[in-house]
């Protein structure tokens, strides 16, 4: 496989693959009317030029958005369009069935790359296929930039800021804890996702992606507390009770992959870099006795145990084909989701509680991070963070945290960046404190 280190101007900075698609057409929408807009070429792309055509006259885009048509079971219409851009922002899933290539595309030819996947085996693969060459291209692959998994990854690289500010650089992470409250709708393509790795990708792969630090880096830490019925927030008064959530285990597996990062770079520092390139290093790793989780806020004990138990009935039921057939006729389909006014409705709010291991020189110390997003967090908010981690990619190089290309995680790509693009929304709030005895201390840094 040749490597496209020389590589053309790009004709656009973002490429959307999928605007037709329910949540491509808020993207596209987002974009369109972004403040930054002036700043950057941007291009939609679809299989159907019909819908393109009636996607451009629904939202009133100007001329200065191309269009172009592209199906990503052709490698040829995938590789053109690709070379024409920076960066690729890729809504078309089941990725597990369609992403592969447009992910190879973008490594051959050193472009960055945004989707929305929460597929954990998907993820794997890439990595095996694609993490060396895109470092040597310089391709940053960054899946899960939605709901899927931004909030998880930002609350624990937050809380660890906080954390090495109070007590020190050498401080390390014992456990990290989120709880989420959230009201919004589940996304079509979530649920298609679903479905595939439950008929079409092997149960070995699926079983393989479902371990501890199986994304990660070749380091892997502690392993996960088991799953159980009823889950506690420590530290918060009153305590946060909650149930399995559906999406834990594609958020741990991102969350573990930042770990395993950040760990490798601290490595490798120590072999070449300066004092300072150390010192900074250092102060993004969580240590090696670091072990996260996280779940679904309820109101009540009863409440979150019977949820649980739902959660297993349901998982259960979708494993006999005739049942799953049943649930995919009633479930919502891809391309289709809430009005405007449900979606304004909805709401995040994720609240991470981290402590650090004792010393003989530092005692424990707890964190808390809380992040609040104002809207459907699985549509309306998902368009906003895959569309600013893009748009970081394409217009804050030289701001971002790392140089170097391969499959990466929001926070190692794109760190504060991503944060303060959030928060610049106006639909974002982030808040990170040191706790004392259980009530919040008045040393917020965000």
């Amino acid at each position: 496989m040749a490597l496209q280190n020389d590589k053309p101007a790009p004709a656009f900075d973002v490429l959307l693959f999928g605007a037709t698609g329910f949540t491509g057409r808020l993207i596209t929408r987002y974009l369109s009317a972004h403040p930054q807009r002036s700043t950057f070429k941007f291009a939609i792309a679809a299989r159907s030029k019909s819908k393109l055509d009636a996607l451009v006259n629904e939202l009133g885009l100007d001329k200065n958005t191309s269009i172009l048509v592209v199906d990503v079971t052709k490698k040829d219409q995938v590789e053109e369009a690709v070379k024409q851009t920076k960066v690729v922002i890729n809504t078309v899933g089941p990725y597990w069935r369609w992403g592969t290539p447009v992910v190879r595309a973008c490594a051959v030819h050193g472009r960055h790359y945004v989707d929305l996947t929460g597929e954990t085996p998907w993820i794997m693969s890439i990595i095996f296929k694609y993490d060396y060459l895109a470092f040597k291209t310089g391709a940053m692959i960054i899946p899960s930039c939605g709901m899927d998994s931004i909030p998880s990854d930002i609350s624990v690289y937050l809380s660890n800021k906080t954390l090495k500010a109070a007590a020190g650089p050498d401080a390390c992470i014992d456990e990290s804890t989120t709880a989420f409250k959230i009201k919004g709708g589940i996304s079509g393509g979530t649920i298609a996702s679903m479905f595939t790795m439950l008929e079409e990708v092997p149960p070995h792969i699926v079983k393989a992606a479902r371990q501890d630090f199986a994304i990660s880096t070749s380091v892997t830490g502690r392993l996960s507390k088991p799953p159980r019925l009823v889950y506690t927030l420590p530290q918060v008064t009153p305590p946060i009770i909650g149930s399995f959530f559906i999406m834990s285990h594609s958020n741990k597996a991102i969350v573990q992959r930042s770990w395993g990062l950040f760990q490798m770079d601290a490595f490798k520092a120590e072999a070449k870099a300066t004092a300072a390139e150390k010192d900074s290093k250092k102060l993004l790793t969580y240590g090696p006795e670091f072990r996260y989780e996280e779940f679904l806020a309820m109101p009540s004990t009863i409440g979150a145990a019977a949820f649980s138990l739902v959660m297993g009935l349901i998982a259960v039921t979708l494993m006999i084909p005739p049942l799953r057939y049943l649930a995919k006729r009633y479930l919502p389909k891809s391309g289709y989701g809430p009005s405007d006014q449900e979606m304004e409705k909805g709401f995040l709010k994720a609240t991470n509680i981290t402590s650090s291991i004792p010393t003989s020189t530092a005692p424990r110390t707890h964190v808390k991070t809380v992040i609040k997003g104002r809207g459907d967090p699985g549509y309306l908010l998902t368009s906003m963070m895959i569309s600013e981690c893009a748009l970081a990619l394409a217009l804050e190089q030289d701001a971002l945290p790392r140089r170097e290309g391969g499959v990466l995680t929001p926070v190692t790509a794109l760190g504060d960046v991503l944060v303060k693009r959030l928060k610049d929304t106006g639909r974002f709030e982030f808040e990170s404190e040191v706790l004392k005895s259980g009530e919040a201390d008045t040393r917020k840094t965000r």
